[in-house]
């Protein structure tokens, strides 16, 4: 299949992380959440909005990406 146009997918399995954080960072979570469903119409778990939110911080992170690059 060397013709073959779609490239194998990435391991998607979800993997479970456990995490204690502050209760300043609890509440300002929680207040995005707020703002979140304010802003889309739909409430959403802190727990299902942290993903993105990391995942956009670190795509977002240029120095972060440069390094990771470099380490391939």
């Amino acid at each position: 299949m060397a013709d073959f146009k779609l490239a194998k997918l990435p391991d998607g399995t979800p993997v479970k992380l456990s995490i204690t954080i502050t209760p300043y960072l609890q509440s300002a979570l929680q207040d995005y959440a707020a703002v979140y469903a304010k802003a889309y119409g739909v409430e959403e778990p802190v727990a299902q909005l942290i993903p993105a939110m990391l995942a956009g911080f670190l795509e977002s992170d240029r120095t972060f990406a440069r390094s990771r690059a470099a380490r391939k």
